[in-house]
């Protein structure tokens, strides 16, 4: 029992069978398609061959029509000078056969045949090539089968099959046969009558209709074989250029996916300015990317896996050392410690969780118009209804509106901004001012947030940004912070493709400077 193949996979068959051909044999296989089609001339020839040979019989036909009645007009004495005129004029031969048969008369008699045979020992490998080759095409082009001709050794009527047909029928009849040199031998039979009824047989070896065609065929199978060189010559080279910088892509993009070499160079192809050159420089721009994302990620988990240890440790402390103590004092101070090290646990895991996916989320989210002037507005209001009585003071000098517009997505960017607000707040000292600006400077829109606190060292001014770093004013409880703050940010505006860095004050106060950079919304210009 022969099982069924799903409709689905039957479709693909044929997909997959192409799939194994190479880009090489494909070039190859396109490029000599077309120079088939240019070979399919040779179909031409073979029907100009035959409308050659049938308006040859046709003249043949009218000659003999000519002959008969020129015969039949002429005195008997003058039947043989015409035939002679006739036959050196028509290079043909000219029989005649009584009604039982029998050669009456035959122009080769009476006169040697007008043109002269080659000597088929001279040069006999161009007569067998061409002949090959005619054979070697009229089988290509599948054409017409005719019989090979024989002198007949007996030379009677019955020997003709033209001749009994037309003395039969008494109708002209042709016949086309291939001599043995392959040319074609086109005979035609008519009846005429003299002082009794005969039959007339032209014969006559169409040498040149061969010659014309050889020729026609030798020009095209030249064309055609020049043609063919330069198009795999060119298919070649077509593939040479595409087949293997694609080879030296897909190697390289092997060894990236097993991993083997840590420094996997993807070749660039500075020298091509055309697609595929394209393709190598976004496939290495890619592996870079993608290296970069791996060691962030084998470094964002050795960080985890580091700043997570000590709140657990400090929390299996804590349960075993309840088991030791006496005193409700000690237990209760215990277990303070213990409920402070989950709620660190707690605050790094969310951080944690926020910082792993604000990558993903960017990836996938559709920017909108957001008013970074209003974004703020908006934040400070519901920071001014939480503040408590020595909390610093925040300043905003707002933008009018319209006028500093980003593309992006409004909560990332609020939770960046607001990220870098936490942090003036907590470097500022009691009743302390966080000054915040946003305004467009031609295609950019920036945001300053300036405190009051000690400022940043220059060396630190990059290392705040990183992940689990994190320097605390002096008094401050320690693990309130996860040191996660400040790199996401910097990750949800890298994502959105403005950049955020430290710096000091413009006014010459003591204190730090974070500044946001993003693009302008185009379209809208700075306005008053």
């Amino acid at each position: 029992m022969t099982a069924k193949v799903p409709a689905v996979e039957q479709e693909e068959a044929p997909l997959v069978w192409s799939a194994r051909w190479s880009l090489t044999a494909r070039i190859l296989a396109v490029n000599i398609l077309a120079v088939a089609l240019l070979a399919g001339g040779f179909y031409y020839l073979d029907t100009y061959r035959s409308r050659l040979v049938d308006t040859r019989i046709g003249v043949m036909e009218e000659k003999l029509e000519m002959l008969d009645a020129a015969l039949e007009a002429a005195r008997p004495d003058q039947r043989e000078r015409l035939i002679g005129e006739f036959t050196r004029a028509t290079e043909s031969r000219l029989r005649f056969y009584a009604p039982d048969g029998r050669l009456i008369a035959d122009s080769f008699r009476a006169a040697p045949p007008t043109y002269t045979l080659r000597d088929p020992d001279l040069q006999p490998w161009k007569r067998d090539a061409a002949r090959a080759m005619d054979r070697g095409i009229d089988w290509i082009v599948g054409a017409p089968s005719y019989p090979e001709f024989e002198e007949p050794k007996i030379d009677r009527a019955s020997a003709w099959p033209e001749v009994i047909e037309t003395q039969h029928s008494g109708l002209a009849t042709s016949r086309f046969r291939y001599a043995p040199e392959r040319t074609p031998l086109l005979s035609s039979a008519r009846i005429v009558d003299l002082e009794t009824p005969q039959t007339m047989l032209m014969t006559l070896n169409a040498r040149d209709i061969t010659r014309t065609v050889r020729a026609e065929r030798f020009r095209l199978a030249v064309v055609v074989a020049v043609v063919l060189l330069t198009s795999v010559l060119l298919s070649l080279f077509l593939a040479r250029t595409i087949v293997r910088p694609l080879r030296k892509l897909a190697r390289a993009a092997v060894r990236v996916r097993l991993g083997r070499a840590r420094e996997v160079v993807v070749p660039r192809l500075p020298s091509r300015r055309d697609e595929i050159g394209t393709l190598a420089r976004a496939l290495s721009d890619m592996t870079q990317a993608l290296r970069e994302r791996i060691d962030a990620g084998e470094h964002f988990a050795a960080d985890v896996t580091h700043e997570l240890k000590n709140p657990i440790a400090s929390v299996r402390s804590a349960i075993e050392g309840l088991g030791r103590v006496r005193t409700d004092e000690q237990r209760a101070q215990l277990l303070a410690i213990a409920d402070e090290d989950v709620r660190r646990l707690d605050r790094l895991v969310n951080d944690i969780s926020e910082a792993s996916r604000v990558d993903a989320q960017l990836s996938r989210t559709l920017f909108e118009p957001v008013d970074v002037g209003i974004m703020i507005e908006s934040m400070l209001a519901g920071r001014a209804a939480r503040a408590g009585g020595d909390a610093p003071r925040i300043a905003f000098a707002r933008p009018r509106k319209d006028t500093a517009t980003v593309m992006g997505d409004g909560h990332r960017l609020e939770r960046a901004i607001d990220n870098l607000i936490d942090n003036a707040i907590s470097f500022s000292p009691p009743g302390g001012l966080v000054c915040i600006a946003a305004t467009r400077l031609g295609d950019e829109v920036h945001v300053r947030v300036d405190d009051d606190g000690p400022g940043i060292e220059p060396a630190q001014r990059e290392a705040i940004f990183r992940r689990f770093h994190s320097e605390r004013p002096d008094g401050e409880a320690f693990g309130r912070h996860s040191g996660l703050g400040l790199a996401i940010a910097r990750t949800i505006i890298e994502g959105h493709g403005g950049t955020v860095a430290a710096r000091d004050r413009d006014d010459g106060k003591q204190g730090a400077s974070l500044l946001i950079t993003l693009p302008a919304r185009e379209g809208n210009a700075e306005t008053g």
